[in-house]
C-alpha cells in the first residue's frame, strides 16, 4: 500500500511533546483518571475494579456500544462497530467501501486521512473547497453540482476542523436528501459533535438521516479523551460494518479492555462531559475574541460556528509575516507556542489553526503577544 505522509501528524511528531503550549491542539484538555474515576456508577466501578487485561470482543464491548448507540436516534448496539480512534474507523470505511475508479467529495481543508486513503484505494477524490469569502460555510449548491454518475461517496466533517464551519440543520438535511435520492453514501465525521457556540443546534447525525449513512464519533475530542484511543462508525448499513469488521482483524482486532471501560463510564456522564467541554471552549473563544480584536493588525478570522478549532488569517504587512509555515517556525522555536500552519493541510501558507479546548490558551497568547510585539 502506497500513501502519502500524513503532513499534520508528521508536524505534531516533531513538535507536540516539546513546545510548553499546544495552542493548536483540536482536543479538549483530557481528564486525569482520579477525575474520570470519580464518575463511576455502581456498574462501572465494579467492571472497572474487577477488570482482567484479557482480549476484548472485537466489534467493541456490549455495554459501551448501547452507550454510544444513545448518541443517535433510532441506533442500536448492534448499528457500532468500535475501533482504535477514529483514524483506525476512517481507514477501515475507506479502504473496503471504495474501489479504483470510484468518485468521492470531501470538504477540505480537513483531516488528511478523510481522502488520502480513499486515494490510495483507487478512487478520484474531489476536494469541495470551503471558502473564507463565504464564512468558510458548506455550500451545498456547488457541492452538489459536482456530483456525478461514479460519485459513490460524500464526506463532510461537521463541526468542522480546522475552519469551525457548521451547516443550518436545513443544508445538512438537504444535503443528506439529495445523497439518498441519487444512492450516494453520506459520512458525517461528527467527532466535534455536540462542541457548538453561542447556542447553535446540534445537527442531526448522518446515520440517523438515512438507512446507508454512516456517522464517525471518537471519545478524543469532545469528550476530551484522547488518550483512550475509542472511535466508532455508526451505519444502519451492516453490510459496512461487517466489511470494516473483517479488516479490522487485520488491523487492532479489537481495542483495549481498559480504555472500553473508561469510555463507557465518560459516556455514562455525557451531560457533564460534554459541559465541561463546553465551558473551556465557551472561555477560550471570548479570550481569542479579546485577543485578535487587540491584534487586527496581525490576524483576521473567521469566528467558528462550532468545533475545538478555528483559522485565523495572518494580515498580509502584518507583524507575523506572509507565510504561516514560517511564522508558526520561528513562533514555536523562540516563544515555545505552537501553531499549526496551513501548509499542513496543502491549503496555502496564509493561515494558521488554533485550538479551543487546552486550558494553558491564555497563557499561550500572552506568549504570543510579547512575541508579536518584538522587532524582527
Amino acid at each position: 500500500m502506497r500513501i502519502a505522509d500524513f503532513a499534520l501528524e508528521r508536524y505534531f511528531a516533531r513538535w507536540e511533546f516539546a513546545v510548553e503550549h499546544v495552542a493548536c491542539a483540536s482536543d479538549v484538555e483530557g481528564w486525569s483518571m482520579a477525575e474520570l474515576l470519580a464518575l463511576t456508577d455502581d456498574e462501572t466501578r465494579s467492571m472497572w475494579d474487577g477488570l482482567r487485561l484479557g482480549y476484548t470482543e472485537s466489534t467493541g464491548h456490549p455495554l459501551l456500544r448501547a452507550e454510544i448507540a444513545q448518541l443517535y436516534d433510532g441506533l442500536s448496539a448492534d448499528d457500532v462497530l468500535v475501533f482504535a480512534g477514529a483514524e483506525e474507523a476512517i481507514f477501515c470505511l475507506m479502504s473496503t467501501g471504495l474501489d479504483a475508479g470510484d468518485h468521492v467529495v470531501v470538504t477540505w481543508p480537513g483531516y488528511q486521512s478523510l481522502y488520502e486513503v480513499a486515494r490510495s484505494a483507487g478512487a478520484k477524490v474531489a476536494l469541495h473547497l470551503l471558502r473564507e469569502d463565504d464564512g468558510w460555510s458548506l455550500d451545498v449548491d456547488r457541492l452538489l453540482r459536482s456530483l456525478h454518475d461514479e460519485t459513490r461517496m460524500v464526506v463532510v466533517n461537521a463541526p468542522h476542523q480546522p475552519t469551525g464551519m457548521l451547516p443550518t440543520e436545513e443544508e445538512w438535511r438537504r444535503l443528506a436528501a439529495e445523497c439518498r435520492s441519487r444512492g450516494i453514501r453520506l459520512v458525517g465525521d461528527e467527532v466535534y459533535r455536540f462542541l457548538e457556540h453561542d447556542g447553535a443546534a446540534t445537527l442531526p447525525a448522518a446515520a440517523d438521516l438515512d438507512d446507508r449513512a454512516i456517522s464517525i464519533g471518537v471519545m478524543s475530542k469532545t469528550f476530551a479523551m484522547a488518550g483512550l484511543r475509542i472511535g466508532w462508525l455508526a451505519t444502519k448499513d451492516h453490510a459496512v460494518l461487517d466489511r470494516c469488521a473483517r479488516l479490522k482483524d487485520y488491523t487492532t482486532i479489537c481495542s483495549s479492555a481498559p480504555s472500553e471501560v473508561l469510555a463507557l463510564i465518560g459516556l455514562r456522564a455525557r451531560d457533564q462531559v460534554i459541559a465541561r467541554s463546553r465551558g473551556i471552549a465557551a472561555s477560550n473563544l471570548a479570550v481569542l475574541d479579546d485577543f485578535f480584536a487587540r491584534r487586527a493588525d496581525a490576524f483576521t478570522w473567521v469566528r467558528p460556528r462550532g468545533g475545538s478549532t478555528g483559522f485565523p488569517r495572518l494580515v498580509d504587512g502584518g507583524p507575523a509575516g506572509r507565510s504561516a509555515d514560517g511564522f508558526a517556525a520561528r513562533l514555536v522555536e523562540r516563544a515555545g507556542v505552537l501553531l499549526l500552519p496551513s501548509t499542513a493541510f496543502g491549503f496555502d501558507d496564509a493561515h494558521v489553526r488554533v485550538g479551543l479546548g487546552r486550558t494553558d490558551l491564555p497563557a499561550a497568547l500572552e506568549k504570543l503577544g510579547a512575541f508579536l510585539a518584538q522587532p524582527g
